[in-house]
């Protein structure tokens, strides 16, 4: 098993001893792992193998058949853009346009550098009365507009600033 040293194996084996690391406790041992990291790093998966004696297969089958799992670092900050039915007639794509515009992201590079936002688009948030619609760290944000959401990106921008203050 290949160990990465920079690696801190210490989250990982918590949330495995909560699951008495068992094998019937993958998806929630994945579901934590994300929740700690924003991600599954491919530094846990040999380690997960190991100590739940099963195959790195295995995890990662169950890792990349769930939607809801990543394998590449997300930000700090995930906006998910509905570009359901409803969300979609009411313009949630050029809402979506100005947030790759203005954080230098697109179709392909969902995340920003710093890690401190991803944004993603999905089917649908199940708000189609408020719509468009749009979600940071899933809260709901109504009604959208590109003017919108762009000073919601500014208004968390300015935040971090302050917090780094």
């Amino acid at each position: 098993m290949y160990m990465n040293e920079n690696f801190d194996y210490s989250v990982v084996e918590s949330i495995l001893q909560e699951h008495q690391c068992s094998e019937k406790a993958i998806i929630a041992i994945l579901q934590d792992v994300q929740e700690h990291y924003h991600y599954l790093p491919s530094e846990a998966f040999p380690y997960m193998a190991k100590k739940l004696n099963v195959s790195e297969a295995r995890i990662y089958s169950v890792a990349t058949f769930y939607e809801n799992f990543s394998l590449e670092p997300k930000g700090k900050y995930v906006v998910k853009v509905c570009d359901g039915t409803a969300c979609h007639v009411r313009k949630s794509i050029p809402i979506l346009d100005r947030l790759r515009a203005e954080l230098g992201l697109s179709e392909k590079k969902k995340t920003t550098d710093d890690l401190l936002f991803t944004v993603e688009t999905v089917s649908c948030l199940g708000a189609c009365g408020i719509a468009p619609v749009m979600t940071v760290n899933d809260k709901v944000h109504p009604a959208m507009t590109p003017e919108k959401a762009s000073a919601l990106i500014k208004e968390l921008i300015e935040k971090e600033k302050n917090n780094a203050d």
